[in-house]
């Protein structure tokens, strides 16, 4: 198994890099909060959470929010909710997946897109990642709720990837978390294997309104500095090429070959 890379996005942020795409760990005055809890596996969760205490400031892991069902961003939400007693928090449109309610719809894919699902479903079996079991929700979210994180944090309804996607918007500090609606390989795009593509790119637009300087992405690297701007270009960019350009010519330049990139299934 791949071991787990921590790396730092801010003074208050860190991303835990996993096989296929990431999750980023928020210090709180009392602790951690995790947006995602990554691809699934055996031991998995306790390296995540070895990484948490590992890290400076307090170690307990008080809340994990969801941005959307798919398993590799829920793979570890059970074990570490059962390890720690942390709240869980995702999507109201999503929640029944995750307590494993109802089942996961798949993407719809574009041609295009055919191939490229199937290298990184490919690169998931080659993980050895097991179905992520049910997980229980505390908090169903909806746009415009808000949560206390000693910094006041907003969620943003981005429906589209899945019907309950979310992202996370801290105002103050300027942080955008995009989930997958919003990826990066390595220009911004919008993200691949969507539900609803209409839907997703409206969604993609909306994140693009805010005031942000930071991105974390659900994959990709985060952009530190300048996130704002970059959005709203690939707004732009989206509209006058399509993301199968931006896509298909970084993969053929090899800045993020199909097989290896850290998409996600979802």
């Amino acid at each position: 198994m791949t071991k787990l890379q921590v790396r730092q996005v801010t003074p208050d942020i860190w991303m835990l890099e996993f096989p296929v795409g990431q999750a980023y760990a928020v210090r709180l005055p009392d602790g951690w909060a995790l947006v995602d809890t990554g691809l699934g596996g055996p031991g998995r969760a306790e390296e995540v959470l070895d990484a948490l205490a590992a890290l400076p400031g307090p170690g307990e892991l008080r809340e994990i929010v969801l941005t959307h069902c798919h398993l590799d961003h829920r793979g570890n939400a059970a074990a570490l909710a059962g390890a720690t007693g942390a709240r869980v928090l995702a999507g109201a449109g999503d929640a029944a997946v995750i307590r494993g309610e109802a089942p996961e719809a798949p993407p719809v894919l574009e041609e295009w897109e055919v191939p490229v699902f199937a290298s990184v479903q490919g690169v998931i079996a080659g993980a050895g990642t097991p179905p992520p079991p049910p997980c229980r929700v505390d908090r169903e979210l909806a746009d415009g709720d808000v949560l206390d994180w000693g910094r006041e944090v907003r969620i943003v309804g981005v429906p589209g990837h899945t019907p309950g996607s979310i992202a996370l918007h801290l105002p103050a500090a300027r942080v955008l978390f995009t989930g997958d609606t919003v990826a990066r390989h390595p220009e911004v795009m919008l993200g691949p294997f969507n539900l609803d593509r209409s839907r997703a790119v409206a969604s993609f637009r909306r994140q693009a309104e805010l005031d942000v300087d930071v991105a974390c992405f659900g994959h990709g690297a985060p952009l530190v500095g300048g996130a704002g701007k970059a959005l709203r270009e690939a707004v732009e960019h989206l509209a006058a090429r399509g993301v199968r350009e931006v896509i298909m010519k970084g993969s053929a330049s090899g800045r993020f070959p199909l097989a290896t990139a850290r998409w996600s299934c979802s």
